[in-house]
């Protein structure tokens, strides 16, 4: 079982190369980072969460790209993901670009977590109606996979074009959200894997995502659970699912506080 991390990487929070150097060298598989690009001061959509106010580091995010590319230039091994990067939001051959010069740059260490979305005034600020935000998210990926796998990409009505550099790794794909079929359809048509929150429920789920992939006549995709709280018994069950990575949560917040639960986590499982 390997295991990551994941935190709010914001600009009052622990940098994310200081935070990337740290967890690998305590041993940790991967650092993921999620994204808003802003957050509309109207509250007309309530936070997804459930929380009653919120939390103040949904306002603050850095740029997941731009962090991961600032953590790959302080390590060697340690992958580096996005969880998740709002992919209807951004214009797909500029993002491609940026995620194949990542992965190129680190030698192939990059993870694609995508998801759809829950802020509708967000999504709405960049010309994506709520309703359609799936079927956008779904183009922007396909075009990024033409762009990193084809000498001469075409999609969606676009020029054939040429863009290097390729990645490295591809790099693989994740879609996070909840378990239902329109999500694992994305999953089985265009991603490797399957990024769930929490990682509840995940059992109850692995039956249609077989299905899906199996319709799809596609290999069973991977599960990695994102910002769960580990326990041995939690990783010890997601191991006997045939789940080899876990990614654990850490508090946005300055190294002080963040790094005493990284060690503890290192001492627990390590």
């Amino acid at each position: 079982m390997r295991l990551g991390v994941t935190m709010f990487s914001t600009d009052l929070a622990m940098p994310a190369p200081a935070l990337a150097r740290a967890a690998e060298e305590r041993g940790f598989s991967s650092l993921f980072l999620p994204e808003h690009t802003h957050i509309p001061v109207s509250r007309r959509t309530p936070p997804a969460a459930g929380q009653e106010v919120l939390p103040e580091e949904y306002k603050r995010t850095v740029d997941p790209l731009v962090a991961l590319a600032a953590a790959a230039s302080v390590t060697s091994a340690i992958r580096l993901g996005t969880g998740i990067l709002l992919a209807a939001q951004r214009e797909p051959i500029v993002t491609a670009k940026a995620v194949a010069t990542l992965d190129h740059l680190s030698g192939g260490r990059v993870v694609l977590g995508i998801g759809f979305g829950w802020n509708v005034e967000e999504i709405e600020n960049h010309g994506v109606p709520y309703q359609n935000r799936r079927e956008i998210a779904r183009r922007n990926v396909l075009a990024m996979r033409a762009l990193w796998r084809d000498e001469v990409a075409e999609f969606d009505g676009h020029e054939p074009s040429w863009s290097w550099p390729k990645p490295v790794s591809g790099p693989p794909v994740y879609v996070g959200g909840a378990a239902g079929p329109k999500l694992f359809a994305h999953v089985a048509e265009y991603a490797e894997g399957w990024m769930p929150i929490g990682g509840k429920g995940v059992k109850a789920a692995l039956p249609a995502l077989r299905e899906a992939c199996d319709k799809a006549e596609r290999p069973m995709a991977r599960v990695i659970p994102i910002g769960t709280r580990p326990t041995r018994e939690k990783l010890d069950y997601f191991a006997e699912l045939g789940i080899e990575e876990v990614v654990a949560t850490l508090p946005s917040a300055p190294a002080d506080a963040v790094l005493p639960v990284l060690d503890s986590y290192a001492e627990t499982f390590f």
